[in-house]
């Protein structure tokens, strides 16, 4: 599968799924958060305007991991790793009773 982001910048796309369970609770529940793994394939310098998620580096090695600030602009190596987990969406209304 080819991304988008992939012919446009120099990385790599290694995961791109729905965060299971980070939907809201409710009636009617809320949509899952996303979770990518972009690997960088040559040096450069990421830019993030976000908030409410996290951010991992260092060629996608957790012990390495490092959280960054929800604004930041970094310079990343080659093989380093960003991991962005947005969040889920808000659930409406109460959850129906257990029958």
């Amino acid at each position: 599968m080819v991304f988008t982001l992939e012919p446009a910048y120099p990385l790599r796309v290694l995961r791109y799924r729905l965060r299971r369970g980070s939907g809201g609770a409710g009636f009617s529940p809320g949509g899952e958060g996303i979770e990518r793994d972009l690997e960088m394939l040559e040096d450069g310098t990421v830019s993030l305007i976000t908030e409410r998620r996290v951010s991992r580096l260092r060629a996608g090695d957790e012990a390495h991991a490092e959280r960054l600030p929800d604004k930041c602009t970094v310079v990343l190596r080659a093989r380093n790793v960003i991991r962005v987990m947005t969040p889920g969406g808000a659930g409406w209304g109460a959850p129906p009773l257990p029958l």
